[in-house]
Order: structure tokens, then C-alpha cells, then sequence
């Protein structure tokens, strides 16, 4: 299967368990690969066959900034399920990072895999 990517989105958000970081707003990074079958828009050429990474992206952003989750484990299941919901997506996996959240990393967070329920 092919795939649509989008790499290295990052998104403020109020993220975090402890008191402190809910009062900030703090950068969350997506890298997501999305199931995708080309070759209808590679013949046609036409972004309306396309999966819109651009459409994507935006829904994204417009959640993620809106949010307040506490774990990044909740952030990332409900931005998988917005994915395979919204975007005609059969397989999605999503690498969702918290930069700085821990000392001497550049970032921890999950990756997560989910199919939609047929």
C-alpha cells in the first residue's frame, strides 16, 4: 500500500500532567503515514482524488492547539481516530513527540499504529 506522509508538524498545546504545564502552552511534534492507494490521482492528476495532506494537517492543528490532554497517549489515539474518521484512511501511524519533556533527550512520546473498523 502506498503512503502520505507529513513530517515533523508541530503544534502547541497544553499537554503534560503536572501543574505547572497545564498553565503553558507547550510544542508537540506529528510525524503520521497514511494508507493511501496513488494511483487513481498519479493517472488522473487531480487533487480531488487525492488524500489532502494539506486538509490533513489543518484539522490537525485546529485540534491539537485546541486540546488540553493530560498524557500524550490520549492525544494520539484521538488524533489517529480524526485521521481514519475523517480522511478515508484504512491505516494510520502516528509518532506524536513532546520536546524537552525530559532532560537530555530531544523528545519522548509514542507511536501508535491503528486500522479503521470494518
Amino acid at each position: 500500500m502506498d503512503k502520505v506522509f507529513i513530517e515533523a508538524l508541530e503544534i502547541e498545546c497544553v499537554i503534560g500532567i503536572y501543574d505547572w504545564e497545564r498553565k503553558i502552552r507547550q510544542p508537540v511534534v506529528l510525524d503520521i503515514e497514511m494508507a493511501f492507494d496513488n494511483r487513481k490521482p498519479a493517472a488522473s492528476d487531480d487533487i480531488a482524488d487525492t488524500l489532502d495532506y494539506k486538509a490533513v494537517s489543518k484539522r490537525l492543528i485546529q485540534f491539537v492547539s485546541e486540546s488540553n490532554f493530560g498524557l500524550v497517549e490520549s492525544l494520539a489515539e484521538r488524533c489517529a481516530a480524526i485521521i481514519l474518521e475523517e480522511f478515508d484512511v484504512e491505516h494510520v501511524r502516528l509518532k506524536l513527540a513532546k520536546p524537552g519533556a525530559v532532560r537530555g533527550s530531544r523528545a519522548v512520546g509514542v507511536i501508535i499504529e491503528r486500522q479503521r473498523e470494518t
